[in-house]
């Protein structure tokens, strides 16, 4: 393979696998972090995982979910960039509906739920509706909690 072939190839897929990364905007691949930047306005950028850290002192943190809170995935080998999705209703104690991009890819996946499956009931654990099977997901995504948009 020569070079130039290679170096194209890179260039096509690379977007496509930055997942949730917030480096690049909106218009450009579709991501988690921009996504959910657009619908809150929260002015954070980089890796969705890196939303706690960075947040803390700008925004509000809580480990009970509130509509219009986005919830920050944990970086995991499955989720290298971590997630955020927004929550759009509270449905019940352990059950969110959320709006979020790039969970089935290239999509953005409006009332999607998300389940709390912690043992405290902390959300510190969760399952994600999966679209391509049109169920709850079979795995388990640790999270930090929620960041509250406006600020401290």
């Amino acid at each position: 393979m020569t070079i130039f072939r290679s170096l194209l190839i890179l260039t096509f897929l690379l977007p496509l696998l930055a997942a949730c990364g917030g480096g690049r905007s909106y218009n450009g691949p579709l991501q988690c972090a921009p996504y959910a930047r657009k619908l809150t306005g929260v002015q954070l950028r980089g890796s969705a995982y890196t939303w706690w850290y960075k947040s803390q002192g700008k925004y509000p943190h809580t480990k009970q979910p509130k509509k219009g809170a986005i919830l920050v995935f944990r970086k995991t080998s499955k989720l290298p960039d971590g997630h955020v999705s927004v929550v759009k209703k509270i449905k019940d104690s352990r059950t969110i509906i959320v709006d979020h991009a790039n969970w089935d890819a290239q999509r953005v996946n409006h009332n999607a739920s998300v389940v709390d499956v912690s043992s405290r009931n902390d959300w510190s654990l969760v399952r994600v509706w999966w679209p391509p099977t049109n169920k709850l997901g079979t795995r388990k995504y640790p999270t930090y909690g929620f960041i509250l948009p406006g600020k401290t």
